[in-house]
Order: structure tokens, then C-alpha cells, then sequence
């Protein structure tokens, strides 16, 4: 007869244990301190066991019944019950170790001190609030392709694709942790392409005029009657083409104008390696006569009301605007600009792309690719600068090949 909940409760302990059967072998052992110990009794290879499934109530007869039917299972198929749930409890402690965030933590403890700590800081949010909801608690070694595909959709789903990718990759250099340290055996990230999975974002492309409009809006730069620096930051960046951001946070200390090379340092760059820029002599000759303009103060282009910041962004916008480009072009124009000319003026993408800061560097490349294709690169920008002034000239210009 099984054993109802009622019994149960009424057991009252004796001088010796004494044992209430419920059926199939599993009995509640009443003990003299008053224990309750649900109980079964087997054999494995010859030899009698007694496995525990914990006391009552705090487990129930429902429960109890549970755990002793799988545990009859685990014998029927000729296993250990009690070795099997030693080695599930191992596997257990072993998924909680190897969890996502467990490993997220140590690649992160090992990842971040040569960081910015607010940067950690960030990268550590992303996978507090968007990553480990989702597979933190996962065993590292299981987290498939599929799991990611659903994070990174959901993320998207918000409103937020380039958040998506960002924990893609960052989830991908756990992934790569877990791999080199033997916790996993690949990198479930390495076989998704945002673009395989995300709906394609509209570029959005800085306003800038065509080559054809370049003489005039040249013309009228060098006969602008706002304030010098602003026509002489405009002029430089013609001859340039660097970001916006990287023009007007120069200092001087950055110039070498004898070497004429401008080495724009690893914190003003978007890709935080050193950017050597070699400066045509159209560009020296605009950088000295900003000397006699500015070279009082550390920035090239100071603001006019606090001299110990740079002017904005908005500076050469409004100063565009007053040209009469309003909507038409931007500071960043003038590097489309560039790139569609230097393009069509044959010279290699591979250069083109390296003096516009836009080559992919990696931990090893990235000491070295600051200097790449330079020699290549001051021909380029020389060859560039004199194409400017024959737009401004009104010259004809013929078709060109570079060398």
C-alpha cells in the first residue's frame, strides 16, 4: 500500500529507526532524533546500496516518488543511480564554471588592462544587459549559432543593429578565449555574418559636391572673408582629406614642417593607431601662415571665445553655409570628394585607403600600418594638392594615370 501524506505526518519517532514503505523499494526511514530520510534500497554489481533522495517534507512524497523512478531507470539501463548523480553533480559544478559568464569574466579580467577603464566599462555593460540574459548561463561549450542569431535579432528588433554586431564580436573574443584555453572546441560567432542575419542599415553618406562644382567651391574658400583660420582650416583640409575631428583637435606639436609629416596620435583617431599624414608643400605653405595666425596657442584652431578648446565641428559647417553649400557639402565631404577623385585619377585603392585611415588593423599589423605605402603616399598627396590648385586655377584638366 503506498504511502499517503497523512501517515507521513503522523510518524512519530521510537527508540530504533523504523521504515514506512511506500512501493517499488522506496520507504521513509523514521529516525529516534525525529528525521524523516527518503530512502531505497539496491543492487549494482553484487553489492547492496542505499541511496538518499533527502527528507520530509522538504521533499515530498510526489518528488521523492519522482527521483526514484529515474533513478530505476538509470539501473534498467545498467548504470550506477548513485555514481550517475555524483557524476551529474561534477557535470554540474563543471557547466556552472564553464558557463558564458563565467568565461566572459575571465576573458574580460585578462582583456582589459591595457584599456581604457571606461571603455572596459562599456564592453562589460553590453554583456550584463544584452548578452548574458541571453546565454550567460549556457555551458560555453553548447551555446550554438542559433542562440546567437536569436541575441542579435532581438537586440536589432529594438532599434539597436549596431549594438547587435558589437555583441556579436564581443561574444566571438569569449568564444576565441574558451577555444584557446581548452574550455571549447569552436567558436559558434565565427560562423555568423551580421549581414547574414540583420536587415541592411541605409549608409548614410556625408553631403558633398560633385567634382564639378570643386573649382568653384575651391575658388570661394580662398575668397572667404570669415575669420583666417577658418579659411585656412577649410584649405588644409582640402589638402588632406582627414576626419573633421582629427582637423580641428590638432596641435601643434603633431607637425613636423620641415619633414613636412603630421602624425596624428592614437587617441584622436578613430582607429586608435597612429595616422601619418605626409603634407604636400601646398599644405606646409597653409600651415605656416596659420602659425603667424595661431602658433601662440598649442591647437591649431582654437575656439575664439575659450582659447583652451578647438573650435567645432560646426565651425567649418557655418562657414559652408555662408558659401552658399548649406545641405550641400560638409567637412567630411571633402574626403568623398578625394576618394572618387584619387579613384578615377587611377591611383591603387590599397594607398588611397591607407592615407584615409580606413585599413582594418589587427593587434600585430596595427604598430606597423601607420607607415604603410608612405612612400606611395606623398607622391599621392603631392599630386593631389597640385590637382587642387588646378581646379581653383580654372586649368584644364587632362585625363591622369597614376604611375
Amino acid at each position: 500500500m503506498a504511502l499517503t501524506d497523512m501517515a507521513a505526518r503522523k510518524a512519530k519517532p521510537e527508540v530504533r529507526s523504523y521504515n514506512l514503505t511506500d512501493g517499488a523499494g522506496l520507504y521513509l526511514q523514521v529516525t529516534p532524533a525525529g528525521g524523516k530520510l527518503w530512502r531505497w534500497n539496491y543492487r549494482h554489481d553484487g553489492k547492496q546500496k542505499t541511496m538518499a533522495f533527502g527528507s520530509y517534507p522538504e521533499v515530498s512524497i510526489a518528488d521523492a516518488r519522482e527521483a526514484h523512478q529515474a533513478a530505476r531507470k538509470q539501473k534498467a539501463a545498467g548504470a550506477d543511480p548513485m555514481a550517475q548523480r555524483k557524476l551529474d553533480k561534477i557535470a554540474g559544478v563543471m557547466a556552472r564554471e564553464h558557463s558564458f559568464k563565467a568565461i566572459a569574466q575571465q576573458w574580460h579580467d585578462q582583456w582589459k588592462p591595457n584599456k581604457a577603464e571606461r571603455h572596459a566599462r562599456i564592453v562589460w555593460g553590453r554583456l550584463e544587459n544584452d548578452v548574458f540574459p541571453a546565454i550567460g548561463a549556457r555551458p560555453i561549450s553548447e551555446v550554438k549559432p542559433s542562440e546567437l542569431v536569436a541575441m542579435i535579432k532581438k537586440i536589432a528588433g529594438r532599434g539597436a543593429p549596431d549594438m547587435a554586431k558589437r555583441c556579436l564580436e564581443i561574444s566571438g573574443q569569449v568564444f576565441r578565449y574558451a577555444v584557446a584555453h581548452g574550455i571549447s572546441e569552436r567558436n559558434p560567432a565565427a560562423d555568423i555574418k551580421p549581414g547574414d542575419v540583420l536587415p541592411p542599415r541605409k549608409t548614410n553618406h556625408f553631403a558633398r559636391v560633385e567634382s564639378s562644382e570643386l573649382p568653384d567651391l575651391l575658388r570661394k574658400i580662398e575668397a572667404y572673408s570669415g575669420t583666417p583660420a577658418t579659411r585656412l582650416a577649410m584649405k588644409l583640409m582640402a589638402y588632406t582629406f582627414v576626419r573633421t575631428g582629427e582637423l580641428i583637435g590638432a596641435r601643434w606639436p603633431e607637425f613636423d614642417l620641415d619633414a613636412a609629416v603630421w602624425r596624428i596620435p592614437p587617441e584622436r583617431m578613430k582607429m586608435k593607431t597612429l595616422h601619418i599624414v605626409p603634407l604636400s608643400t601646398q599644405a606646409v605653405e597653409v600651415l605656416r601662415t596659420l602659425q603667424l595666425v595661431t602658433g601662440d596657442s598649442a591647437l591649431l584652431f582654437p575656439g575664439e571665445r575659450d582659447h583652451e578648446k578647438s573650435i567645432s565641428n560646426n565651425t567649418i559647417l557655418g562657414a559652408l553655409k555662408r558659401m552658399g553649400y548649406a545641405g550641400r557639402m560638409t567637412g567630411h565631404g571633402f574626403r568623398g570628394v578625394a576618394s572618387t577623385e584619387l579613384h578615377e585619377m587611377g591611383f591603387e585603392e590599397a594607398h588611397i585607403e591607407a592615407q584615409m585611415s580606413h585599413l582594418k588593423r589587427n593587434r600585430v599589423a596595427s604598430a606597423y600600418d601607420h607607415s604603410k605605402y608612405l612612400k606611395q603616399r606623398v607622391a599621392m598627396m603631392q599630386t593631389w594638392a597640385d590637382r587642387l590648385d588646378q581646379f581653383r586655377a580654372g586649368a584644364k584638366i587632362l585625363p591622369f594615370k597614376a604611375a
